[in-house]
């Protein structure tokens, strides 16, 4: 306790005198500087972890295009499998005689050697490296030259590859045990091919192939109805990536 000169009695522990207490009122005022630093740092981490975030979606979102193609292309193929199954199926399961597969043998056999001839015309140079039709088939998928031609043939004859298909998997199925019969010759035996056709080939790939290739033979080229779509065979076949 100490006594001011007015008499007024100050409470004063410690005894600190004027002087240390005006000393102690006078510290400087406080500023948030680390609290700022503090918080820009904080910021910073949050940006790095959202670029980071956002590369790994970047990251997912290729992966889940690669995943979806990949999908959609083995969802073709087995589509295609299942669709040429179909096919082989139902050209093993021809009812026709030995006489109908004779002729139904005949109109594929001259379509397919049409085929071949067309295309060594438009290629004369490429006469000895493609002596048979599955040459051409086989060269086809690597050499764009040979596909346009290829390609070209088929538009000028009204076929698609699905026809091809249809008419190759026929000849592979029936050529060893059938027969050529000549213009004259088909024509005394079965009067409408085309009638026969429709009434016993079931399978819509095969029935389109055979009527077009008769079309090609009588008429020089294969008759399309304009609102018929292409053949939902070809569509199934993946396409041949140079």
């Amino acid at each position: 306790m100490n006594q001011s000169p007015s008499g007024r009695v100050i409470y004063n522990p410690g005894n600190v005198t004027y002087e240390q207490f005006s000393l102690d009122l006078s510290f400087p005022v406080h500023r948030p500087r680390k609290t700022v630093i503090h918080t820009a740092h904080v910021f910073c981490i949050v940006d790095h972890k959202l670029k980071a975030l956002e590369a790994q979606f970047k990251e997912l979102d290729f992966t889940k295009d690669n995943l979806t193609q990949k999908f959609e292309h083995h969802t073709k193929t087995l589509a295609s499998q299942a669709a040429q199954d179909e096919l082989w199926t139902a050209v093993l399961a021809l009812k026709f005689t030995s006489m109908e597969l004779n002729i139904l043998y005949s109109y594929v056999v001259e379509v397919l050697i049409c085929l071949h001839t067309h295309v060594l015309e438009k290629l004369p140079d490429l006469v000895r490296g493609l002596p048979t039709l599955s040459s051409v088939l086989r060269r086809k998928v690597k050499n764009k030259r040979i596909r346009d031609v290829w390609e070209s043939v088929l538009e000028e004859c009204g076929l698609q590859e699905g026809d091809i298909t249809a008419l190759c998997t026929f000849f592979i199925a029936h050529g060893s045990k059938s027969e050529h019969y000549s213009a004259n010759v088909r024509q005394m035996y079965i009067r409408d091919v085309p009638f026969m056709i429709t009434n016993m080939v079931k399978n819509q790939a095969l029935r389109d192939g055979l009527l077009r290739a008769i079309q090609v033979i009588e008429k020089g080229k294969a008759v399309r109805a304009p609102e018929e779509q292409k053949s939902s065979l070809k569509e199934l076949i993946p396409s041949v990536k140079n």
